[in-house]
């Protein structure tokens, strides 16, 4: 990234954070970073580019300080315990404006933006898996996935209060207890099979990833009357496809409405997926 872009990305990041996405203007962020607004363009098409610059500049971040630690001769636990820490350490440096991000119902409707969150999102829990097996083992490998999503569970239920931490946090400290409770559950782990396979895990991710990358909204809908079609006693679940589709196809369409048709479904687990795509997209939890 020039010296030039970066200033704009971190002015934009600055402004976004305080003022938030929606409310801050191209000729604020261009005023911020010492430029006319015409120089702005020469540089990013839009907010919408300078928003996905600014989270490819954090992510470069995040891998930076993680792969420094590759380059050490430390031993497996130590080196996953500093990388994990420099993972939410860098992400923690940012967090008034990742707050922002996640308030805001207009972003996740930009599909790039999506397509990175995904991309990087799974490029952690690799990480968390490599370190895993590093850690506990070979023979841990069939179980990696399973430690690795519970790993990352008890993480965000802590991360949920960080973030609202207005004082330093010592992230080591954090990941080494959390790690105590996780040699706890390895020990015992092997007495079942895994819950969630390699195979498992590729299939539901390009499931996912087919409804994050090929699919508008209109798609999804279109998929969930796919499955509607093979649901016995559907009368009702008809009604509320058909006013959820005549929702999102309005300039504005109301989110309690969509809302409100999603919980409809909730009955049938075969619509939890298109059910969380749809949510995503509009920006709220189902």
């Amino acid at each position: 990234m020039r010296e030039k872009e970066k200033i704009i990305v971190e002015s934009g990041m600055k402004l976004f954070a305080s003022k938030g996405f929606s409310s801050t203007s191209i000729q604020e962020i261009a005023s911020e970073s010492g430029i006319s607004k015409g120089a702005f363009y020469l540089h990013f098409k839009s907010k919408d580019e300078l928003l996905l610059a600014i989270l490819e500049y954090i992510f470069e971040t995040v891998f930076t300080n993680i792969t420094m630690f590759e380059q050490q001769d430390l031993p497996p636990r130590e080196k996953f315990i500093k990388q994990i820490s420099a993972l939410f350490g860098t992400f923690l440096k940012h967090k008034e404006f990742l707050i922002m991000l996640s308030k805001e119902q207009a972003i996740p409707r930009n599909e790039e933006i999506k397509n990175l969150l995904f991309s990087k999102h799974h490029e952690i829990h690799l990480l968390y898996r490599k370190g895993l097996i590093s850690i506990y083992g070979k023979d841990m490998e069939p179980y990696a996935v399973d430690l690795a999503l519970i790993l990352e569970g008890l993480f965000q239920s802590y991360i949920k209060i960080i973030f609202f931490e207005p004082d330093e946090f010592d992230f080591e400290a954090l990941t080494q207890y959390l790690m105590r409770r996780l040699d706890s559950i390895v020990k015992d782990i092997t007495a079942e099979k895994p819950f969630f396979s390699e195979d498992e895990l590729k299939r539901v991710l390009k499931k996912s990833k087919d409804l994050f990358e090929n699919n508008s909204i209109e798609n999804v809908v279109q998929k969930m009357r796919e499955v509607l079609g093979q649901v016995k006693n559907k009368e009702s679940l008809e009604i509320s496809l058909e006013v959820l589709e005549d929702e999102i196809k309005k300039e504005n369409p109301r989110i309690p409405v969509i809302k409100g048709m999603l919980s409809n479904f909730k009955e049938k687990k075969e619509f939890d997926i298109y059910r969380e795509a749809i949510a995503s997209f509009y920006g709220f939890e189902d």
